[in-house]
Parts: C-alpha cells; structure tokens; sequence
C-alpha cells in the first residue's frame, strides 16, 4: 500500500470523490481498468524480480509482452522476430574501493562515497583516478543559440565542472532540459574532465538516503563506442546536498544564497573554485544483452501505410537492489509496467476499432530506460523501419493513477503541430490541457520521448494534469518522495485503474488522429527543436 504522508492521506478522499462522481457509468473504463492492472500485477510480481536490464526477469516479462502483442494479432517488427537486440558494457562503481576527497588551504576534506558523493557509472567508462581543480558554471546551460550560456568566459579544460539545479525563467524548460541532456558530450569535446551536479535543497526530489541505496546499481554504456555520450572517460557524480556547502569553503562565496537564487530562478555567475577535487574510482564491468521489443499494426491507407507513429513505452526497472524494510526487489509498477500495459491495451483498441489507423502503428517497448534511454536511443538511431518513415512518437511512462484524471498533460505539445492533436482530443474528450507545473523537473528529457526528438522525429509525453499547490501535486509529491524508486512501487499500492483506462482512450484517440491525418506532424516554426528535423 502507499505510505502515509501529508500527500499521500489525502488519497482515500480522492478515491472517494471519484467514486461517487464516476457512479454507475464507469463499468466500461473499470472492465478495461482491471485489464490494465491484471498486466501490471504480473509485469511487476516478484518473479520478474524488477525487470533488470540484461536480466532473466526482464527476459521473462519481454515475453509476456510478445505474447500479448500476438494474441491481439500484430506483426513482428524486430530483426530477430519481435526483439531488436541491443549491446551494452555492464558498468558497477564499487563505492567500497572509490574515493573522493577535497584539496584547499585547510587541508583535505574527505567526501564519503557513496554517503556524500555518488559516483555515475552511465556513459561511457568512469576515469580510475582524478585530480584536478574545479570551476563552478552556475546553471550549467550552454544554449548559445537561444541567446544563453552560463560557459561563456569560463575555462573548463582540464576541469571539474559543477553545476545547480534550475535555470533562469525567462527559458523554457524544454530548453533547459535540453541543454542538461548535451551537458556530459559538450563539455567532454571542450576539454572537461567530469562533472559535478548539486541540487537546492528546496528542489530535491528522491530524498538522499534514497540516492544512496541506488548508488550500488549497475549501470550501463553501449558496446558500440559511435553511440556512447563521451568518446573518453569522463566523470559523473551527483553531491548530498547538505554537503553542497563544501565544495565552496575558500571561494568567498556563500552557497546558501546561490541555492535562493536558483530557488527563485535567478541569475547566477560563474567563477573558479579554490579548490581541487581528487578521486580514486574503482568498477567492474560485464558485456551485457538485451532487446527492445517491436510490433506492428499495420496501416489500413496503401498511400499511408509506409509511415510510422511509434507508440513507446519502457519495460526495464531497477531489478533486485538494496533492501529497504526487507525488500530488495525494486517491482517497478508505476514505473514503468503501468506504460507497457497500457500499450497493450491501446493496441488492443487500435486493432479491434471500427476506425482503422491509415498509417502503420508501431509499438516500441524499449529497454534501458533507467540506464539513460538508452534502448529508445538505440531504436531511434537504428529503427527497425526507415528512420524517415517514423512521423511521430507518443511516449507513455509513469502516468500516475493516483488521483483523478481531471485533465491532460502531453508534454511537448508547445513544440509541433501534435500539440493541435492533443488539443482536438482533449476538447472532445472534455480532458483540458494544463501544462507542466514542475518544469525544471526536466521531464522532457528523462524519458523515451526525447531519443526520437534528438533525431527530428516530433513527440508527446502523456502524464496526468494536475497543478503546483494543489492537493493532486502534494498527493505526486508524496509519491515520488516515498515511493519512486524503491521497493514500494509495487502491485500492492492503491491505484485507480478506472482512471488510466480514461488516458489510455485519450492516448488512442490521438494516436489514430496523428496516423489518419492527410499531413505528418511539423515542428512548430517556433520551437528550438525544429532543428533537428531531417
């Protein structure tokens, strides 16, 4: 079950408002609502032991999704039938033979790893040792091109770089997700030796102790070194951040009023840190295989059906980790068994509907979400179709049936002509559009969406509308602050499935406007992606 808290005690009054509110003519949404969950149970039992990437429980839930896809009648779209494998370096920082320390005028101050510093093991190979000063770059943002650079004046070559959490207001958070998801790459190709991430105290959102007992997961990389963000070693590493005060004795200047600042979304400057940073990584690392999974419905239009709207979802989680209350097993639920059920049932509906997609539907239930999107990276890179035929894709991870779907929240839909979709639906469907209230949660590039947006290929992420200050976002607040994660997301928690089975109706709805619409989907001529249109 959820756990108590200030968001989560307010749970059963929601469930109670949407039961009386949803009265006798909920049975259809319930009958698919309990379909949905039935997937989920058995995507997030135990015996699939948290779907770890390039482990025999993922394997074994890759095939109960196969099976479901067959059942409903769609083609293989894979190389290997329904499975496009994928080739990955298995990278574990062995925090018991890591170090880190701090060198000034006072002498060093050593950081406990994982207590005080977590390593990053994502990538590409971490660096066996580093000693090298540090140079603050405030937001860390290098968007040159928008008109903004927190790197501008700043020498980082040969360098730590650290880096807080935020960005000014006047951007986007499209754009400032953006330019973190090119952090590592861009400053790798100026020099850089690694990078340093604080988070203000006040924007924390997986509580520290949290961080810690996932800091001994195994990461990933691909094989293929064309793929991997940096070409060299480079560092990662995130700082508790009641400890962020430390890497700024010297400096003269006080952490505490950069973290306001970046509360308050203010300008922050730059400046070289008196401090050097020094550091000992030891790892061990494995070849590991995993496939994504690939199927097809079909278009109905002999002009159309050459082109693709990819419907994506992640089916990895985090496998058997730490042991929190006597639970090692991380089931993964919400995150993300829920997204790949509810694929299956929107190809369901697709497949039985009087009203036939003109372009083909290709369902992509991806691998390594949680290793950094790397299996939708590999797939939109490598895609099992030409890559130019891919005209969209509509993204479905975590939707939290935690309180009532009263509204819709596609993120990306300000950026292409797929926002006018969403918006169509959601007008018919009396679903409104509300945008997103955490916008420097960086949620635009922390799911698959964004592997194909990198590639020109527009998107939408469906999550559930809800607004900041309300008691819907202390009840999302709460959930990711107690659950996320953990061995909590599991099949035991209280969910609505009801409610999901009302976005997933929404979602096919926009998915058969987009693939029977006479025109592909366009960047919109004002959105910063629209470069990357090929």
């Amino acid at each position: 079950m959820l756990r108590a808290s200030l968001g989560l005690s307010l749970l059963p009054v929601l469930l109670a408002t949407t039961a009386t509110a949803q009265g006798g003519a909920a049975s259809a949404q319930g009958d698919a609502g309990a379909a949905w969950r039935r997937h989920v149970e058995i995507l997030a039992a135990d015996d699939m032991e948290g779907r770890g990437t390039g482990t025999p429980g993922y394997d074994r839930a890759a095939d109960y999704v196969i099976a479901q896809f067959r059942r409903i009648g769609l083609k293989p779209g894979g190389i290997d039938g329904f499975k496009q494998p994928v080739a990955f370096v298995e990278q574990i920082v062995q925090s018991d033979r890591s170090s880190a320390s701090l060198i000034g005028a006072q002498g060093e101050t050593p950081l406990a790893v994982p207590g005080d510093l977590i390593f990053s093991g994502g990538g590409g190979p971490v660096p066996e040792s580093i000693d090298a000063p540090m140079v603050f770059a405030g937001y860390g943002l290098h968007l040159p091109d928008a008109g903004y650079d927190d790197f501008a004046g700043l020498d980082v070559r040969g360098k730590i770089v650290v880096v807080i959490s935020g960005g000014p207001s006047a951007l986007s958070g499209a754009l400032k997700s953006h330019a973190r998801s090119e952090r590592a790459t861009w400053l790798a190709s100026q020099g850089a030796l690694g990078l340093i991430s604080l988070v203000t105290p006040k924007q924390v959102e997986i509580p520290w102790n949290r961080r810690v007992n996932l800091a001994g997961a195994p990461a990933l990389y691909f094989a293929d070194a064309v793929l991997r963000e940096t070409q060299e070693p480079f560092l990662g590493a995130q700082l508790d951040p009641a400890k962020s005060a430390l890497l700024f004795a010297g400096s003269g200047q006080d952490f505490a009023k950069i973290a306001d600042a970046a509360d308050a979304s203010a300008p922050i400057k730059g400046f070289a840190l008196t401090q050097r940073f020094k550091a000992q990584v030891a790892a061990q690392r494995r070849d590991v295989a995993s496939s994504n999974i690939v199927a097809v419905l079909p278009g109905s239009d002999p002009r159309l059906k050459s082109e693709y709207v990819v419907l994506s979802a992640h089916l990895d989680g985090y496998g058997i980790g730490t042991s929190v209350n006597g639970d090692g097993i991380y089931n993964g639920a919400l995150d993300n068994a829920s997204g790949v059920a509810s694929l299956i049932e929107i190809a369901k509906a697709l497949k039985a509907g009087k009203e036939k997609p003109k372009r083909s539907i290709l369902f992509a239930i991806v691998t390594a979400e949680e290793k950094g999107l790397l299996g939708a990276r590999y797939f939109a890179k490598r895609p099992t179709v030409p890559q130019q035929a891919i005209v969209a894709d509509l993204n479905f991870d975590m939707a939290l049936p935690i309180f009532p779907l009263k509204a819709v929240t596609p993120i990306g839909y300000d950026q292409s002509s797929l926002g006018k979709d969403a918006e169509a639906v959601s007008a018919q469907m009396g679903l409104p559009i509300w945008p997103d209230p955490f916008p420097d949660r960086n949620v635009f590039i922390r799911s698959d969406q964004y592997a194909f947006i990198r590639e020109g290929i527009p998107a939408l992420f469906f999550k559930y509308g809800f607004k900041a200050g309300t008691p819907e976002a202390e009840v999302e607040k709460a959930w990711r602050a107690n659950i996320y994660h953990s061995p909590s997301d599991d099949p035991k928690q209280s969910v609505m499935p009801a409610e999901t089975a009302k976005l997933n109706a929404y979602v096919t709805a926009v998915a058969l406007r987009v693939a029977n619409s006479p025109r592909r989907p366009a960047w919109n001529d004002d959105s910063f992606f629209k470069r990357f249109a090929k």
